[in-house]
Formats: structure tokens, sequence, C-alpha cells
């Protein structure tokens, strides 16, 4: 009987009293805040990127994530790159280089634009950044890029008064395609691109060429999950509209594209993925007479962004 008590002795009983807590506990905490109050509600982000645009901040935020530094190497990409008004902070030259027409318009644009430091270096340090490849002398800095949230292309609609008018990206891993989608959302007054995180293209030097100039007023988001930045579309009261080839209903037959809409578009060959495809509210397609089985993402996307522009005006 010792033994078991002494067992016993060793166990934690019951705290006598409880100082309090379970009186506090019991007390309201009063009325629930409005939801733009309430931390990381909707409406307080919204109202967050409401903010930072009326202080002439640009749309893009840390919320969305930033994209890696990128170099753009060679005469003639450096000065296309330059000429098309890709963002850049640092132009390297190549120490005691044989200057042509290309290296003084590269120094002359870089010079015009400001806020692009110019940079000697020796060859060997310019090998060494470009991992060897063919420089040619050249080598241009482009800045991580500022992507946006998708909840800030919803706020933007809302700010301007406006039907959300989306494009959504799904599996296009080719930042020309990206471009052109930016270029066209923009042309056909659009508030932006959504892409997925991963393997998907993204604003690369490449991208931003594309677009025209175009990317430094169209917002790109990018979503962790891209079905699930398109279900959080749907609850917002938007529809969801994919383009598929295989889709009955063609695309001047889909009423939903007067209101607010996100149009989805896959890649050339795949398609949309499954889930993105069981997500959507309506699967639509082009209709093309002249045989040709898909368009590639940029221009099925400006097709129906025309069809939407047009229904809108």
């Amino acid at each position: 009987m010792a033994a078991n008590n002494r067992r016993m002795s060793g166990k934690k009983g019951a705290q006598v009293g409880s100082g309090g807590q379970r009186r506090r506990g019991l007390e309201g905490k009063g009325p629930t805040p409005p939801a733009e109050m309430r931390k990381g509600h909707a409406k307080q982000r919204a109202a967050n990127a409401k903010v930072r645009r009326s202080q002439g901040r640009p749309p893009q935020g840390k919320r969305g994530g930033r994209s890696a530094s990128e170099m753009v190497v060679g005469r003639n990409p450096v000065v296309e790159a330059l000429r098309e008004g890709v963002p850049a902070t640092m132009l390297y030259v190549q120490q005691f280089i044989d200057s042509d027409e290309r290296v003084r318009e590269a120094l002359q644009l870089a010079g015009e634009r400001g806020g692009i430091h110019l940079m000697e270096a020796p060859r060997p340090e310019l090998d060494r950044m470009t991992n060897g490849l063919n420089h040619q002398g050249l080598v241009l800095q482009v800045p991580p890029y500022e992507y946006a949230h998708p909840e800030d292309l919803l706020a933007a609609a809302a700010d301007a008064g406006e039907d959300a008018l989306i494009v959504a990206l799904d599996g296009v891993t080719d930042p020309r395609n990206l471009g052109a989608v930016v270029r066209s959302v923009s042309a056909f007054g659009g508030h932006g691109v959504v892409v997925p995180e991963r393997r998907a293209a993204g604003m690369t030097a490449g991208a931003w060429k594309t677009s025209a100039g175009t990317a430094a007023r169209t917002p790109v988001a990018r979503a962790t999950n891209l079905t699930r930045a398109l279900e959080q579309y749907k609850k917002a009261g938007v529809v969801v509209v994919g383009l598929a080839a295989d889709a009955e209903a063609e695309v001047g037959e889909v009423d939903a594209l007067s209101g607010p809409v996100v149009i989805v578009v896959g890649s050339e060959g795949k398609g949309l993925s499954r889930l993105v495809g069981e997500t959507c509210d309506f699967r639509v397609r082009i209709p093309m007479p002249g045989g040709a089985e898909s368009l590639n993402a940029g221009v099925a996307a400006g097709v129906v962004l025309y069809e939407t522009a047009r229904r809108r005006a």
C-alpha cells in the first residue's frame, strides 16, 4: 500500500483555484469589428491595396512575392531590352571593349533613362557573372519583379467602378506568351493577369519586351495555388470561364462575358489542367473555320478579350 501511495504521490493533482482565468475567459470581447479592420480578411487586404494606390505606389506588392533578379546578356538583347523599357538597375560594360553602334546605343539609352548605373568590369568578371555565356561585353541587370496579389486585381476593378476583367494562365511556360497576354489585357481594358507560382512563365525580361511597355501599368499577380485563387474569385461573384478546344459552347454564346469574369487560358499543347477545368463555371471554345487545332495563349486571350470588350462597349 505504501508503494502505491508513493507512485500516486508523483501525479499532478487538480490546481486549487484558477486565478480568475476562467471568469475572464467567459467575459465578452466586444462587438465583432468590421471586415475592413479584421486582420487577414479579404476586405482588409482590398482596403490596404486601395490606400497604396491613393498614395501613388504601384499596384504590385510584396504579398504576391518577388522573382529573382535576371541578367540580359549580349549586345543585341541588351539594346532591345533598353529600347522596350525593360526595368534595369545596372549596365555592365567590359573594360577596353571594342565599341560599335550597339555599344554606343546601349550607353546612350541607359544614360537617357536615368536610374541605371554604369559599371566597367574586366572580361573574367563578366564571364563569371554570366556563367560563361557569350555576353559580347554587355550585361544588363534586371531587378526582381514585384508581383501583385490576386485580390488586388479585384480591388482595382472596384476602385474603377468596373466589372472585373482578369486573365489567368494555366500551364503557360513561355514568357513571350505571358507578355503578349499582358499587352492584350491592357489594350482591352482588363485589370490584370494571374499566373501560378510554380511551373509557369514569370515576368522575365522577355515577357517585358513582348508586353511592349504595358507591363508597367498592368499588374501581374502570382497565386500559390491557381485553383484556390479561382475559387476565391467565384466567392467574390466573378464568373470563371475556361478556354477548351473540346467545349460545346462557343465564345460568342456565353453571356457571362458581359459581367465580372476571369478568363482562364491553358497551354497550347495540354490545355487546361483537370482541377482548373473542373473549377471553371463555363468551358468555351473559339470557333476556327480554318481548321487549326489550337491557338497559342497570347492569341487566344486576345480573341476572347476582344469579344468581352465588344459586349461591354
